[in-house]
């Protein structure tokens, strides 16, 4: 598990960089040909995470009920997020993994509703979801790579 965490703290510090260094405006910008911006990727990578981990075992999440209607798969953004949302998120970056990382050294983990992600990865487990979740994050990070040519 040592190296899942360390792996998914270096993507992590990769999406501070973005908090870091764009503005709220270009953040909130979707470019031409995008359904999304920077900022709903790094929320949507936080809320996605929780989910896989902790609502599949029946724990409760670190994200509000409000941030996964908006950020949940499916979605887009509806609105721009504002600074102190931007702030919000910053902080739940590091957060929830710092969290998680407790949680799994207390063994918290002892249920899990079984799942198969969309691109047919079937998680059987909290220790699964938190590998794919490594995938996942690398996906939209990519996706973000591309945005940035065009903010």
């Amino acid at each position: 598990m040592e190296s899942t965490f360390e792996i998914n703290f270096c993507s992590r510090n990769v999406l501070l960089k973005f908090l870091e260094n764009y503005s709220l405006e270009q953040l909130n910008k979707i470019p031409e040909g995008f359904s999304n911006n920077l900022i709903w990727n790094i929320a949507h990578i936080v809320v996605v995470q929780q989910m896989l981990v902790y609502k599949l075992s029946g724990l409760p999440m670190m994200v509000s009920d409000e941030m996964i209607e908006r950020y949940k798969r499916g979605t887009k953004p509806e609105q721009d997020v504002t600074q102190a949302e931007v702030d919000e998120i910053k902080l739940l970056l590091f957060a929830t993994l710092e969290q998680t990382k407790k949680d799994f050294a207390a063994g918290i983990f002892k249920n899990y509703t079984e799942f198969t992600s969309m691109s047919g990865f079937h998680i059987k487990n909290a220790q699964a979801a938190m590998e794919f979740n490594n995938y996942h994050e690398a996906t939209h990070t990519g996706m973000m790579m591309q945005i940035r040519k065009f903010i």
